[in-house]
C-alpha cells in the first residue's frame, strides 16, 4: 500500500496544499526579487510567478501584476503546442517573449519556465514573466510607438530551451546578452528568474515526497474546482442578459463590446473592433487577460483566480483588429490596449449595473522610458517606469490618489533615492497633482506631477500615454477627472506636450514633467461637506478660486 493512501483524499490536507503552493508562488517572487539588477523588477516589482498544473492551468500565483499572472498559462499552452510530452524532460529550462510563441505581450517581457516531474511523469510546472529594461530593437528601451512590425522590437524568443535536462544552451544565452544594450542587467534578471523557478521547483519535490504525487494531484484539482464553483455561483447571481457599450478614445476610434450574462456564462464579443495598427496592439491571450481582471474583480474577487475560476468566461475576437494582433503585428504598447479594454469593460458594467463599479481611474500604464550616457560615468543607461494615478470616487468615500491601475495591481513606483543613484537624473519634485477636476460630493483621487531634471547632452525619453485627451468619467453627477500627459520643459524656456513619442531628445537642464490623471468624481458636487472642501483647499488638492467655481464655497 502507498504509505500516502489513507490521506490521498482528506479535505485538511487539501487545504494544507493548496495554501501551500500561494506560499511557493510567494517565495519564487522574492527570491526573483531579490537577485534581479533592474529597478523595474527588484523596486517596481514588474513581475509575477506561478505554480501550474501539468496541463498549463494556473493553481496558484504569487504577488506581483495581475495582467503578468495571466500569461503564464498562455505561455506554458505555447510551450506544450511546441513540444511533444515526450520531448519535455527534466531539468528543462524554457524561455519565451514572442507574442506569437505563447510570450502574449511584448518582447521585454520574458517567460521562463520548467516542469516538474514525479514518478516518471509531468505533474506541474513553475515559471516567472519580469520586464526587461532592454532586448534590443529599433529604439533603446525596445518600446517605439512608431514600430510598425515586430521584427523592430527587438529579440524574438519563440519557446525555446535554455536548458535541456540540466544542461545550459549557451547558444540561446549568447543570442539574448548579443542582442542588449544592457548586457550586465539582462545577465542579471536572467539568472534571477532562473534561480525563482528553482525555488519554486524545490518546494514543489518538497510538498510531493510530504504528501505523495496522487495526493498532491488531487488538491490541486480539488482547487480548480472550487474556483470553478465560485465563478458559477456568482454568474447565477447576476442579471442575465446581453449588454452593449462604446467608448470613443483618445484617437478617436470607437471602441466596443458586447456582454452576455447567462446562468452558465459569461460572453465578451470584441469583434467589431479597429484594425491593427502600428505599435498599440494586443495578442489574443493578453485581450483574455483583460477580460479576465474584469471578470473577476465584477464578480468575486475574493475567490481563488486559478485556471477553474475561469472556464465559464469565453472571449470572442476578430483576427486583424487591435484586440487580435496577426503577425507580424508590432505589439510594443500592447499594454495601453489592453488596459483600456479592461477599463471599457469596468465602465460598461458601470453603466448598465450601478452602484458596483467606481467612477473612472487614469487608467494608463503610463510608461515613460528614459535613457542615455550616464552623466558620471558616460555609460548608457535605461529607466522604465509606470506611473502612479487618481482613482475614482465611490459612494462615502473619496478615491485614492497617487495609486497603480487595478490592471497593473501589486507594484511600486521606483524611489527618487534610486532613481538619482542608478540613472542620470535628479528628481526635482514629486507631488500630487493640483489640476483640477473630479470634483463631487466625493472626489476623485489624486495624479501626481513629477519633475525629472536631466544631467547629460542626448539623453532620450520615449512614452506611451492614454486618456491624454478624454479624461476618466464620473459618476452620478460627480465631474469628470483630469488626463495623463508629458511636458518637456527645455532649458531655453521652451515647452512640448506628449502622450506617444519616441526618441524625443533631451539635454542637460531638460526637465522632464510626468503628469497623470486624477480620478472621476461621485455625486452632486453641490452637496460636499464644507469640511472636506476647507482640508483639500489646505492640503493644495483644490484652489479657493476652483472651491466657489465647482462647490459655491467661500469659506
Amino acid at each position: 500500500m502507498n504509505k500516502h493512501s489513507q490521506i490521498a483524499h482528506d479535505p485538511v490536507t487539501f487545504d494544507i496544499i493548496q495554501n501551500a503552493l500561494e506560499a511557493v508562488a510567494d517565495e519564487m517572487f522574492v527570491a526573483q526579487r531579490k537577485a534581479s539588477m533592474s529597478a523595474i523588477i527588484y523596486e517596481v516589482l514588474d513581475l509575477s510567478t506561478s505554480i501550474l498544473d501539468a496541463k498549463g492551468e494556473i493553481a496558484a500565483s504569487g504577488a506581483g501584476i495581475p495582467a503578468f499572472i495571466g500569461v503564464l498559462d498562455k505561455a506554458i499552452h505555447g510551450i506544450l503546442k511546441k513540444f511533444p510530452l515526450e520531448t519535455i524532460k527534466p531539468g528543462d529550462v524554457f524561455a519565451s517573449n514572442d507574442p506569437y510563441y505563447g510570450g502574449v505581450t511584448h518582447l521585454n517581457d520574458m517567460v521562463l519556465a520548467s516542469p516538474v516531474f514525479s514518478d516518471g511523469r509531468l505533474v506541474s510546472w513553475v515559471a516567472n514573466i519580469a520586464h526587461w529594461n532592454d532586448v534590443g530593437g529599433m529604439v533603446p528601451g525596445s518600446m517605439s510607438s512608431d514600430a510598425t512590425e515586430i521584427f523592430q522590437e527587438g529579440v524574438r524568443i519563440p519557446a525555446v530551451k535554455l536548458f535541456e535536462e540540466g544542461r545550459e544552451n549557451t547558444a540561446v544565452f549568447d543570442i539574448l546578452y548579443t542582442n542588449t544594450r544592457l548586457p550586465e542587467y539582462l545577465r542579471g534578471d536572467l539568472w534571477a528568474g532562473i534561480a525563482g523557478l528553482r525555488i519554486g521547483e524545490r518546494r514543489i519535490h518538497e510538498l510531493i515526497a510530504k504528501y505523495g504525487t496522487e495526493t498532491f494531484e488531487a488538491a490541486v484539482t480539488d482547487y480548480m474546482t472550487l474556483g470553478e464553483t465560485r465563478a458559477r455561483a456568482a454568474l447565477k447571481t447576476l442579471p442575465h442578459g446581453t449588454y452593449t457599450f462604446e467608448e470613443e478614445q483618445d484617437t478617436g476610434q470607437i471602441h466596443r463590446v458586447s456582454l452576455t450574462i447567462t446562468a452558465d456564462d459569461f460572453i465578451v464579443d470584441l469583434t467589431d473592433n479597429p484594425a491593427q495598427s502600428g505599435s498599440s496592439n494586443s495578442s489574443r491571450e493578453g485581450t483574455e487577460i483583460a477580460v479576465q481582471l474584469a471578470f473577476k474583480a465584477f464578480t468575486d474577487p475574493e475567490a481563488p483566480g486559478n485556471g477553474g475560476f475561469f472556464r465559464p468566461l469565453s472571449v470572442k475576437t476578430q483576427p486583424g483588429t487591435i484586440f487580435h494582433v496577426k503577425e507580424p503585428g508590432a505589439l510594443g504598447y500592447y499594454s495601453e490596449v489592453e488596459i483600456r479594454l479592461f477599463d471599457m469593460l469596468l465602465r460598461a458594467l458601470a453603466h448598465h449595473f450601478p452602484g458596483v463599479v467606481p467612477a473612472g481611474n487614469f487608467a494608463s500604464i503610463c510608461g515613460t522610458v528614459v535613457g542615455g550616457p550616464h552623466p558620471e560615468t558616460g555609460r548608457h543607461y535605461t529607466i522604465v517606469e509606470p506611473q502612479v494615478g487618481g482613482w475614482g470616487a465611490w459612494e462615502g468615500h473619496d478615491g485614492p490618489s497617487g495609486q497603480f491601475s487595478g490592471f497593473h495591481g501589486e507594484t511600486f513606483n521606483c524611489p527618487a533615492e534610486v532613481a538619482e543613484a542608478r540613472y542620470g537624473l535628479c528628481v526635482d519634485q514629486v507631488a500630487l497633482n493640483a489640476e483640477p477636476g473630479g470634483e463631487g460630493q466625493w472626489r476623485g483621487g489624486k495624479g501626481i506631477d513629477v519633475h525629472y531634471r536631466v544631467l547629460a547632452d542626448h539623453n532620450f525619453l520615449s512614452l506611451g500615454y492614454t486618456r491624454s485627451r478624454i479624461p476618466p468619467w464620473g459618476i452620478e453627477g460627480g465631474l469628470d477627472g483630469s488626463t495623463n500627459y508629458v511636458e518637456v520643459r527645455r532649458r531655453d524656456g521652451g515647452s512640448e506636450r506628449f502622450s506617444f513619442a519616441t526618441n524625443v531628445e533631451v539635454n542637460k537642464g531638460d526637465v522632464i514633467r510626468v503628469v497623470t490623471g486624477n480620478g472621476g468624481g461621485c455625486g452632486d458636487p453641490g452637496k460636499r461637506s464644507p469640511e472636506s472642501i476647507a482640508r483639500d483647499i489646505k492640503n493644495g488638492y483644490l484652489t479657493p478660486e476652483r472651491a466657489r467655481e465647482v462647490y459655491g464655497y467661500e469659506g
